[in-house]
């Protein structure tokens, strides 16, 4: 029998295990942005080069997500979230030794992949851990490391590039992943879920179908929007995802069950966080070029510029998680993806190669506030949206959504970029980036429009925690 002493220690290293392990995972979704003009000086490529050093980390990492924490179901969560560091460990240092632009993705691929395995395993293994009376406490300060990560991410890329090289935005990775690993197999214990079942033919279609479109749509301004490997990449990528779908309504044991989608609760904030990534991601890929590349700024000024948005969520998400449980999710998600929507819209209107940050201050701001007003209630909206026993796999499928978003928002924005501006001069940026930011507002604007057709229900208070406690103990990153 365990001593309370021993299970406070055991949760105490938990804690601290699975925090810095997820703030890894979660810093390399956009700590590689600011580094961009920096990697396509040394290392030369397009703007779908550039864009795949970052759609290769989010598209692995969300086809392979819920496929991960089956994996840990499996063979054993402490087991596989040790996998998941050591490779995403090995990963980037591959990706700090690439001598060339091609390198860097595959690399950038690997990362996702380890993520994959280390972000979700590591709430089930906290959520092992901790008491039930202390699990809020220990799900609070691990959602704040990530929210740090995801706000830190384009500042700490931009000194690193700037002070030492970009090779260190992936260094910085291998001491702390070397240093976790021991403590990771003497101090955490091992544990599986009751459905060990792996839905590999699932993963393998909607892996295959989403690399297809995101491949479509990267290519097309380079290859010509009719060519054989465009039009090949994005037929064959819808066919495969119809096929997923197909596959996952007949399997006994879907990676993502289809049912879920017959609540119009979960199918609209699942809709609503889909379309807030791609036009999120999508402009902060191009924006933080903006800064370096028309602004002039540095790296490192380039990333503190950006904290008006990246950083709102330390501040307002608390305040918006709050209000959510008294009025309810759908008007708290829908008022912050409008707000995010105007923010871009802003941007859009003042854009000029006459460069003065302080006319985008405000809509950064804005932006922030918006974006910090979705996270919190939406994830309350897709805990309620299903039965306790499934909100494991619901906060996954909803996860695995916004990355997706975040590849395909990537993909679009830099796809219009290109057919209106390039990288020759300032105006020619701006004649680009433009259309894009409102092809970003729009699609943040329907994401409204979805969070609107929510049920009008207030969730119920500490839905979080107890997804957290989920029997299947399947709960992905970001809850």
């Amino acid at each position: 029998m365990t001593t309370p002493t021993a299970r406070r220690g055991t949760a105490a290293w938990a804690l601290v295990l699975t925090s810095v392990a997820s703030f890894m995972g979660a810093l390399d979704n956009l700590v590689v942005t600011t580094a961009l003009p920096a990697i396509r000086e040394k290392l030369g490529g397009r703007l779908e080069d550039l864009e795949w050093t970052v759609s290769a980390y989010t598209l692995t990492f969300a086809v392979l997500l819920l496929f991960g924490a089956a994996l840990g179901d499996r063979f054993g969560r402490r087991r596989m979230f040790a996998v998941g560091i050591g490779l995403f460990t090995a990963a980037s240092a591959a990706a700090g030794l690439t001598s060339g632009i091609d390198g860097l993705v595959a690399a950038r691929a690997a990362q996702g992949v380890g993520a994959a395995l280390l972000m979700p395993l590591s709430l089930t293994l906290l959520t092992a851990a901790v008491p039930a009376e202390k699990r809020g406490a220990s799900l609070g300060i691990w959602g704040a490391v990530q929210g740090i990560a995801v706000a830190t991410g384009p500042l700490v890329g931009g000194a690193l590039t700037e002070h030492i090289s970009w090779q260190w935005i992936f260094w910085l990775n291998v001491p702390i992943g070397i240093a976790l690993l021991p403590f990771v197999l003497l101090r955490l214990d091992e544990s599986r879920g009751a459905n060990n079942r792996l839905d590999v033919p699932g993963t393998v279609l909607a892996s295959a179908g989403m690399f297809g479109i995101v491949y479509g749509l990267i290519r097309g301004n380079a290859d010509g929007w009719t060519s054989a490997g465009v039009l090949g990449g994005l037929f064959a990528g819808a066919a495969l995802m119809v096929g997923f779908v197909l596959w996952e309504l007949r399997t006994e044991h879907p990676m993502l069950p289809m049912r879920l989608f017959r609540s119009r609760a979960f199918s609209a904030i699942n809709a609503a966080s889909l379309l807030m990534f791609v036009g999120m991601f999508g402009s902060i890929f191009l924006l933080s070029q903006f800064l370096q590349g028309v602004g002039q700024y540095s790296p490192t000024e380039a990333g503190i510029r950006m904290l008006p948005w990246t950083g709102m969520s330390l501040i307002v998400a608390p305040v918006a998680g709050v209000l959510s449980d008294r009025i309810g999710g759908r008007p708290v998600v829908a008022a912050g993806l409008a707000l995010q929507a105007v923010g871009l819209g802003w941007i859009a209107v003042r854009l000029s190669a006459d460069f003065s940050y302080g006319a985008y201050l405000p809509a950064f701001v804005i932006s922030g506030i918006g974006m910090a007003m979705y996270f919190a209630p939406a994830a309350n909206v897709v805990m309620s949206a299903v039965r306790p026993a499934e909100q494991g796999i619901a906060s996954g499928a909803n996860n695995a959504l916004r990355e997706v978003g975040g590849a395909l928002g990537v993909a679009v924005l830099a796809a219009v970029f290109s057919a209106r501006g390039g990288y020759e001069s300032g105006q020619v940026f701006v004649d680009g980036l433009r259309p894009a930011l409102w092809a970003g507002a729009g699609a943040v604007a329907l994401g409204a429009v979805a969070a609107a057709l929510i049920p009008g229900r207030k969730p119920s208070a500490g839905s979080v925690v107890v997804a957290a406690s989920d029997a299947g103990g399947r709960v992905p990153a970001g809850v």
